[in-house]
């Protein structure tokens, strides 16, 4: 399955949906299976590194096919990752709210949010990838 621009922006309003139940102002954005940004939305007031951030969490999560707050496990000191967050040109984050999103054994895009707390961010990123799981079924 390839992301198209209908399935992204259904991934994001739910991701926005669940940032705003949780009073989280957001960005949120949809890559491909590339790391291609499809789809990006941002909350009125939410703060300005979130573009950036969301983007890179939800690239971080196709290149590494994890989540980028499984990925912050690996990156701790002594982990097996140690120090990836300064690969890549810069564009790996390794904190909460970048989720990959598989069909079957392969990643075909991944979400990222980013403006809440991490908790926050990561809850608004899995009602996305929960809204893709319904458009899938």
């Amino acid at each position: 399955m390839q992301l198209d621009l209908e399935v992204s922006t259904r991934i994001a309003a739910a991701a926005m949906a669940k940032a705003a139940e949780l009073g989280a102002l957001v960005s949120v954005a949809v890559v491909d299976a590339g790391g291609n940004l499809v789809t990006f939305s941002r909350m009125d007031g939410a703060e300005i590194a979130g573009p950036t951030l969301a983007v890179d969490k939800a690239y971080t999560s196709v290149s590494n096919r994890i989540s980028t707050h499984g990925l912050a496990e690996l990156a701790a000191p002594g982990g097996s990752l140690y120090g990836i967050q300064s690969n890549g040109g810069g564009r790996f984050v390794i904190f909460g709210g970048g989720i990959p999103i598989w069909e079957r054994d392969v990643v075909v895009g991944g979400i990222g949010v980013s403006g809440g707390a991490v908790d926050e961010d990561i809850a608004a990123a899995t009602a996305g990838l929960d809204e893709y799981t319904r458009i899938r079924a």
